[in-house]
């Protein structure tokens, strides 16, 4: 396939209304907000999106909301994340039959599978695909490793074109691109990662703290790329008390804390998840706090 994803992905929230209805209103605000920040791409129902707390219909909803936002703008691509192959291919039809762009596909959810396994599953949903795929690599939540040496193995499904990494071991990208060189359009996963995997050689950023930071996130994506170091860094040490808060058990809360203080969300979370609340609130408030009082201002 003749897709080259790059850029800055925003992993975008799902939002919900204080009785945990779908509030389309602030997502269709929200996504806006994201494509005019200048990202290069929108990934909705990923683990940040609350996936799996989605019925299959509220799912479809959310990707024709994506999808009329964006308006051919931007890519929109959709998480993958269900409990059996029959399930996931079922709902790649139905996504791609509302015109998504393409899909993040997870390993099946629940069941930790084995090599075997995993290599079918990616392959039959691959099969019902008409639309590129980005594979998504994060052995740490969901227990499947995609090894440098299966996505060599997975190199002929001319599906796959993208992949996550998101071992939390930046050596990976490197040890990727020795192994297949650049058949994938690599993309960073882990939020406080991502300077030094750009640097190794990812191509994109599927970011979680752009939900409430867009500008920055864009910002410091180009000076890497452009190699502007210095200033990269600069803003990368601001940045990256806030990025820290990606990588935890509730990166969701977290960030839709983060979104609310910032003007751009609320806190309304699923359950059983539950928006933060004593110490875990007051650190985090802090961090968001401390980050808007020293906000720099974003080099051209």
């Amino acid at each position: 396939m003749n897709t080259t994803w790059s850029g800055v992905f925003s992993a975008v929230t799902t939002k919900f209304h204080e009785d945990g209805r779908l509030d389309f209103a602030s997502m269709e605000k929200h996504f806006h907000f994201q494509i005019e920040s200048g990202v290069h791409g929108l990934i909705v129902l990923g683990s940040l999106g609350e996936n799996v707390t989605l019925a299959p219909i509220e799912k479809q909803d959310v990707v024709k909301l994506a999808l009329n936002v964006s308006g051919g703008r931007v890519p929109v691509l959709s998480g993958v994340a269900e409990t059996s192959t029959a399930m996931a291919c079922n709902y790649v039809k139905q996504a791609q039959a509302n015109g998504a762009d393409g899909f993040m596909l997870m390993p099946a959810m629940v069941y930790p599978a084995d090599r075997r396994e995993a290599m079918q599953y990616f392959r039959s949903v691959a099969a019902v695909s008409d639309v590129p795929i980005m594979l998504y690599n994060n052995p740490a939540s969901y227990k499947v490793d995609l090894t440098p040496e299966m996505f060599a193995e997975l190199a002929d499904e001319e599906k796959f074109v993208a992949l996550k990494e998101s071992s939390d071991n930046v050596r990976r990208i490197t040890d990727i691109i020795n192994t297949v060189s650049r058949r994938y359009s690599i993309f960073t996963g882990v939020d406080d990662l991502a300077m030094e995997s750009l640097m190794l050689g990812a191509v994109g950023w599927v970011a979680g703290l752009v939900c409430a930071f867009p500008k920055e996130t864009v910002a410091l994506y180009r000076l890497v790329m452009d190699g502007r170091m210095e200033e990269a860094l600069k803003l990368y040490r601001w940045f990256t008390p806030l990025l820290h808060l990606d990588v935890s058990t509730k990166f969701v809360q977290n960030i839709k804390l983060a979104e609310a203080m910032v003007g751009v969300g609320t806190e309304y979370v699923r359950a059983p998840r539950l928006p933060l609340e004593g110490d875990e609130r007051a650190r985090v408030e802090m961090i968001v706090r401390k980050a808007l009082e020293t906000r720099p201002e974003l080099p051209v």
